[in-house]
This record gives C-alpha cells, structure tokens and sequence, in this order.
C-alpha cells in the first residue's frame, strides 16, 4: 500500500484534522493507496505557500528555471517502475500505458524548459510622439492545475509544467483514483530542487472535492485554474471560475470520430482505429469513439478490424504485459453494459467482445450503429466502440459533427486533398489525416470545442495561458496635452 502526504511550503504533512481517504485497486478492491484528506483550510495553506515562493520564483532566470525543469524529467524518468507499479494499483493501468505516460510527461518537462526562453514581447507602433508601447509577458501568479486519473502521469505534469516554465508556482490537486500517482511526480520535482513553496501538493477524499477546489478558486493569489476531466465536472468548475472571475483552461470530455473514406488505406486505417480505440482500454480524451466508415469498404475493413480487436490481451496488468488491463471501476462496466444491451435491442451487431462481468473488459464493436443507439452519442469512456456505415462523404462529415464534442478527430483517405477538405470541415480542435485520434505532442497547441472544453495546453498557446499580456509604454520626449 502506498502512503502519501501533502505538500505546502516545502513540507509534507497530513491533513489538519489527520484524516484520511483509500483509494481500492479495481481488480481485487485492495488498498492500493491511503491519502491525505484534506481541508478547505489546508487548501487555501497551499495557495498562500504558493504565493508566498511566486516573487521570487518569477524573478528567477529562465536559464535556472530551464535547469531545474530538465532534471525534473530525468527524475521523473528514473521513477518510471515506481509509475508504472502505482497506476496498475490505483486504476489497473497497463505497463505499456504506463511508459507511454513517462515517457510523453518527461518530454513535456523538457519542452516546458524550452519554454523558458520563448516567452516574448512585442513593440507596437503608437500615436503619441515619443512614446515606445510594449506588449509584455509576464507570470500570472499562483496557478492550480486538477489532473484526472486516465492519463496520470502526462495530465499531471502538463498541468504544471508550462505555468511552471511561465514563472508561475503552482498547486496540483491530485485525483482521488490515483494520489500516488500524482504524488510521485510531486516527488521528482522536488528530488530536481525547485525551491519550497513553487510546487505543492493536496489530495482530497471524494466528498470534499467542491468545497476544497473552490476554497483555492476563491484565494485572491489565485489567479489561473487548468483543468482536465469530465465535462460534467468542468461546467462546475467553469461556473466557480466565473463566480470569483478567475481564467481557466478546461479540456473536457471527447467522442472522436474517425472517419475512413472509400479510397481510404484499409491496413493504416485499422492498425490507427485499434490503437486509437484500445489505448489504455478507451480511457483516454482522445479515444477513438465512433468509427465512420463509407459503405464502400466497410465490410472488409470491419472484418480486419475485429481480427486486430479479438486478439488483443487481455488480464491483470500486476500479472504480466498486457494491452488491455483493469477499466478504472465496475461503474464503466454496468453502464457499458446497458449500452451493449440498447444497441443490440435497436438493431446493432455485437461484431467481437461483449459485455463483461469484471473490470476486465474485452475489445468490442458494434456494427450498424445508429443515431437512435444511445452509444451513437454518449461517451463510452471504455473498450467499447461503435462503428457507423455512412453513404459517401457528405454523411461522413455530417455523422463526424453529430455530437455536442469537439476534440479529437481522424480522416483516412488516400486523397490527401480531399481528406483535408474532411478534416477542414470537422468540428474538434484536433485533426489528424491518416493518423490516430490518439495523439498529442508537448509542443502542439492541445484542445477542444464545444462541449469539450476551451482554451490550449502547450506550446507558444500554453505560454500565452499561463501568462498576463500587459501593455507598457515609455515615453522618450516631452509630451503635449490639450490642458
């Protein structure tokens, strides 16, 4: 069992009133991890902390913030067995999955140190004789990021490591599904050396999640909010920004379709959509959800699909490799169940898979979706996915935007024109022409729309997020006013 603590002011500690929350393996229902259940009171301590180090750690150098960022990420590679140990425990994650985070989060601390030097002005021509205007960049102040539990490692950093890089300091409210997680990437920023106070830490028991969050919202040192989750949840939170008029960036929930066109490359399309779609068991934003095929080829290419699905692995991943491990809880599988049982009643066809019993959930599809089909629009979140046969390419687009999301998408077709035409007119944030919708780079500028959230992480974006533009003039001569 792992044992965590909050971090504030450089110290660990444990919650004021010495309480405490578990967080049970889904598998065997083991205690994989006791935590901190913090209070509001311990809540507002972490922003104050923060603000307390933010001065200093905004007048540091880039080149000492790059420093210190760059062994962030060596020490977060050096825990990769402990991540990979904590996520099987806390959320059934695959090793495989588990690496993947390391290795993006690690890259995404070094692209942040990149960062560092990147973060630039402008002068802007002015009317007034004399004066030199400039469009400056400058660290907003404390910064809290609130990390979900699917992508734990790569969540957890990239709500951090940008307004970190920007001259921010920080406060990462760890999920309740996986705080050992979220605390070993505490760990590697302090085994880095970043000063006390820069970086802190609170977990929370379930219950307590609206009363802490908004206790930091409302902390008048607070002044960004970065949050990656449901988009239930992040309406609350937008509603709480908006109360206290606090910036946030909100990349919420995903139904990425992935279109495949009737002169589409049929191997390419497959070997994305099983990636795209089986990733961490489908719990990733990006998930391949719904699979838009012409008609045109949809018999052959549903036919190699379901061989690339059937034979995925399948098992606990404390056990040995596996692709597919442990859904996150038996709630994923009863209402993946239900939607199993709503399509099949209205006309779909269990293709491989099928409902499951545990949380050990097989690769499933479902042909001849349609939009009567509850699956047709909701959020899976799990390996399970709908395919839809569509006539052409005009239906493909419109099935591709039929949806209240808007995060991630693909287009296969070996008509590049046309393709970007598609990818053009297909409501996400994210497009990729033949390539998965699970995808994502430190540098690239990561969101959604609609439904799935607004604003960037990454990149020239995530700086222009974590930062305040501020307008300064200088004026270099005498000045004239009317009175």
């Amino acid at each position: 069992m792992n044992e965590i603590h909050l971090l504030i002011g450089g110290e660990r500690r444990r919650a004021t009133d010495g309480a405490s929350f578990e967080r049970r393996n889904p598998l065997d229902h083991g205690v994989a991890t006791r935590a901190p259940a913090a209070t509001a009171a311990d809540a507002v301590a972490a922003v104050e902390a923060a603000a307390a180090a933010f001065p200093a750690w905004a007048a540091t150098g880039p080149g000492e913030r790059r420093a210190l960022l760059m062994k962030a990420a060596h020490a977060l590679e050096a825990r990769a067995e402990a991540f990979t140990a904590a996520m099987a425990a806390e959320t059934g994650a695959s090793a495989i999955w588990a690496g993947f985070n390391v290795h993006l989060a690690a890259g995404m601390l070094l692209e942040a140190a990149a960062l560092t030097t990147r973060i630039e002005g402008s002068i802007l021509p002015s009317d007034v004789p004399g004066s030199v205007a400039m469009a400056v960049r400058q660290p907003a102040g404390v910064v809290l990021g609130i990390a979900p539990w699917n992508a734990p490692v790569i969540l957890g950093v990239r709500a951090i490591a940008t307004p970190l890089a920007c001259g921010n300091t920080v406060v990462l409210k760890g999920s309740e599904l996986c705080p050992a997680t979220h605390g070993l990437i505490i760990e590697a920023l302090q085994d880095a050396g970043l000063p006390a106070g820069v970086v802190n830490f609170v977990t929370n028991a379930p219950a307590d999640a609206g009363a802490v969050v908004e206790a930091m919202v409302a902390h008048p040192a607070l002044r960004r909010v970065n949050f990656t989750g449901s988009t239930h949840v992040g309406r609350l939170i937008a509603q709480t920004c908006a109360r206290y008029l606090k910036p946030a960036v909100l990349e919420l929930g995903g139904k990425a379709p992935f279109v495949v066109l009737d002169d589409a490359d049929l191997d390419a399309a497959v070997a994305a959509a099983t990636f795209g779609a089986f990733a961490n068991s489908g719990q990733i934003c990006m998930s391949t959800e719904r699979i838009v095929v012409d008609a045109a080829v949809a018999d052959d290419f549903v036919a190699r699909l379901a061989a690339r699905a059937r034979a995925l692995p399948l098992g606990d991943p404390r056990k040995g490799p596996v692709v597919l491990g442990s859904v996150v809880d038996q709630r994923t599988v009863e209402r993946c169940n239900a939607l199993i049982d709503d399509a099949l009643a209205k006309g779909a066809t269990l293709v491989c898979g099928g409902k499951a019993d545990s949380t050990l959930m097989p690769a499933t599809l479902l042909d001849h979706v349609s939009a009567q089909m509850r699956i047709y629009h909701e959020e899976t979140f799990a390996p399970v996915k709908a395919i839809v046969r569509v006539q052409g390419t005009e239906a493909a687009i419109a099935c591709a935007n039929d949806n209240p999301f808007g995060l991630a998408a693909a287009v296969f077709g070996r008509d590049l024109a046309r393709a970007w035409q598609v990818a053009g007119r297909i409501q996400s944030g994210i497009c990729h022409i033949n390539g998965p919708t699970v995808h994502d780079e430190a540098q690239m500028p990561f969101g959604g729309v609609k439904d799935s959230g607004w604003g960037r992480f990454g990149g020239q974006a995530g700086i222009e997020a974590f930062t305040e533009l501020r307008w300064i003039t200088l004026q270099t001569s005498p000045r004239h006013y009317p009175f």
